[in-house]
């Protein structure tokens, strides 16, 4: 059986094979927060020195982290370490940098070129637990074919 998560990414890598890379971001902050019912916020970082910069978004309005240094928060976490990090309860977590007062969950999957962290894939939850192991995966398999289309492009 064909989860949810599964198809939409699917279509989302379908999706970058035709799309620039600009674009096709845009179309996967915006189908992943407008498919998946538990995504609330969704958004691309990308490492610049040692800090990551807001890219592409779709939420109910923007963050104030626009700009993170390596290591601090989850995504900064995330792009320290290059692992998938995922967090079921935000308050419980010292390193949370809190966004939205109805964020609860959160996960950051990282994007690698070279074998480098070079961006990562943030998506907040507004219930606890949101994501699941099948959610990692998917999102993982998203990053690989975002990473994918960075090495066709040269």
């Amino acid at each position: 059986m064909v989860t949810k998560i599964q198809r939409v990414v699917e279509e989302l890598i379908e999706l970058g094979e035709v799309m620039p890379s600009h674009t096709w971001y845009e179309e996967i902050v915006s189908k992943l927060r407008d498919e998946i019912p538990t995504y609330s916020w969704v958004g691309f970082y990308w490492v610049t020195g040692d800090h990551l910069i807001l890219g592409a978004w779709d939420g109910p309005e923007a963050t104030e982290h626009v700009r993170i240094n390596i290591g601090e928060g989850i995504c900064g976490q995330a792009a320290s370490t290059g692992e998938t990090v995922i967090v079921d309860d935000v308050n419980e977590h010292s390193n949370y940098l809190a966004c939205f007062p109805s964020t609860k969950s959160e996960i950051v999957v990282p994007i690698f070129k070279g074998g480098e962290v070079i961006g990562e894939l943030d998506i907040d939850g507004d219930k606890e637990g949101a994501f699941t192991s099948e959610d990692q995966r998917q999102l993982e398999r998203l990053a690989q074919a975002i990473a994918d289309q960075m090495k066709s492009e040269g």
